[in-house]
């Protein structure tokens, strides 16, 4: 199965698209502190907030939610 861009998590989605679309990624929403009254923030803010790097959160959700990729 080829994966399509389309389908990857970027950081214009919310946490809870996330958590609903890609429940494996659980987890690492839990490491990054993302709780669930967050649900309705993006990740490009969440990361602004926390002062995450945007590219590396959204990499590491992605290896959760597409692990054989």
């Amino acid at each position: 199965m080829s994966l399509r861009f389309d389908n990857l998590i970027r950081g214009s989605m919310t946490v809870r698209e996330i958590r609903l679309e890609h429940p494996a990624t659980a987890e690492v929403m839990e490491n990054y502190g993302f709780r669930a009254s967050c649900d309705d923030c993006t990740i490009e803010v969440l990361c602004r907030k926390y002062g995450l790097a945007m590219p590396d959160v959204v990499e590491t959700l992605n290896k959760a939610a597409f692990p054989h990729q």
